[in-house]
């Protein structure tokens, strides 16, 4: 049979040529009818999702035209005139959709480990684009030497002399390379951290991380994108360490009126008593007053004299009792204070410090808002007044008060 093969070849010279051609359709019929298929039609029966990730990103069709060039380059031999060229032909759309099954298949790879349960946000994008970049000059170089017929060595040797240009090219890539390596080994950045960057606009999450740029999209539904070697050379707030703690800060402060500040009496201490919240302060604040000035009548002659208390000193002990009450903040394990601040133009502040046992963002607002209101509908109650800019109601009632 072989022999009878080797006569027809030599019957006449097209014969070689259709050998070929017939060769390499079967082997395309054969690598995309069967092979690949068979194999997206067994991915597409298994549970798992891997597979599909891989079969999507390397592409078993596109993939089953090395079988027709790789059957052209074995026969190439069997075309004297030509085969050389066919050889070399072959050889190069071998090599450039091995580079692209390559660079599909980094790809896949990236793409399952971020999708994987254990992935914690430490992006991998970026070596992988390193490899690319790599692979697609080797694949340059063994190109150029395929045609040229130079050693791949030959040609890398000659690559020196252009070190400055490429080196010129090649700049943001290797001062993006050197921010990834700083940006992995110091755990500056992961992909989902909340981080606002006021050099860029930028203030939201951290959608993806690559070797060139860093995709945040902010809160507000817009996208901003940050080379990743700029990410290193400016101030940026993370605010991962939120997340980490499991606890959120409060730092807000009520301007109270410091001319509604004064000493309680006898009928404001009863009238607080009923509070819950601080009735046993109130009662045990109230009987050193009355113990007092049972023991020291003769001497009590002036506001100032005994263990008097101000309504704003109970309406602080009121906001300490009535958020330690609440169980959605903490009060023993985190920072917990309420304090008033230095006295200014627009009253006297008084500060509340502590934090939220939730860090989402929607419940935090909630529990601030509900503090807010309940302290500001609460003051008051302690004949206390939340000071505020006048108003044209306030300029109302002022005209109608003088015009009386």
């Amino acid at each position: 049979m072989i022999s009878s093969l080797q006569t027809w070849l030599d019957q006449s010279p097209v014969n070689p040529a259709v050998l070929i051609l017939v060769t390499s359709l079967f082997a395309y019929v054969l690598a995309r009818f069967g092979i690949a298929r068979a194999l997206t039609y067994f991915a597409s029966r298994t549970a798992t999702k891997l597979d599909d990730t891989l079969l999507r990103h390397i592409k078993p069709y596109r993939l089953s035209w090395i079988a027709p060039l790789l059957a052209a380059f074995l026969l190439a031999p069997l075309l004297p005139a030509y085969g050389d060229l066919l050889r070399r032909a072959s050889l190069f759309f071998i090599l450039w959709l091995s580079v692209v099954t390559l660079l599909g298949l980094f790809t896949a790879i990236n793409t399952i480990y971020e999708s994987s349960k254990n992935y914690r946000g430490i992006s991998i994008q970026s070596y992988f684009d390193i490899l690319k970049i790599v692979i697609i000059l080797v694949a340059i170089i063994l190109s150029v030497s395929l045609f040229s017929g130079q050693s791949p060595i030959v040609l890398l040797t000659g690559l020196g002399a252009l070190t400055a240009v490429l080196l010129l090219i090649f700049q943001n890539t290797i001062l993006s390379l050197v921010a990834s390596v700083q940006i992995a080994t110091h755990d500056l950045l992961k992909e989902g951290d909340s981080i606002a960057v006021p050099s860029y606009e930028a203030d939201g999450e951290v959608a993806n991380i690559s070797l060139h740029s860093i995709k945040i999209r902010n809160y507000d539904m817009t996208y901003s994108v940050i080379p990743t070697y700029k990410i290193v050379d400016v101030a940026f707030r993370n605010f991962r360490g939120i997340q980490e703690s499991g606890g959120r800060r409060i730092k807000r402060s009520l301007l109270v009126d410091m001319t509604t500040i004064k000493f309680c009496d006898d009928d404001i201490l009863s009238r607080l008593e009923k509070i819950d919240l601080i009735r046993a302060e109130t009662l045990e604040r109230r009987q050193a007053i009355s113990d007092y000035r049972k023991d020291c009548a003769d001497t009590d002659d002036s506001p100032l004299d005994g263990p008097q208390i101000t309504n704003l000193e109970i309406f602080r002990r009121y906001i300490a009792a009535y958020l330690r009450s609440r169980p959605d903040v903490y009060t023993t394990e985190r920072p917990f204070l309420v304090h008033t601040l230095e006295p200014a133009p627009t009253g006297i502040p008084v500060e509340l410090y502590l934090f939220t046992r939730t860090t989402k963002w929607e419940e935090y607002e909630t529990i601030v808002s509900e503090i807010s209101e309940h302290l500001l509908a609460a003051a008051p109650h302690f004949d206390l007044r939340i000071f505020q800019q006048p108003t044209g109601v306030d300029f109302s009632h002022f005209a109608q008060s003088l015009a009386s």
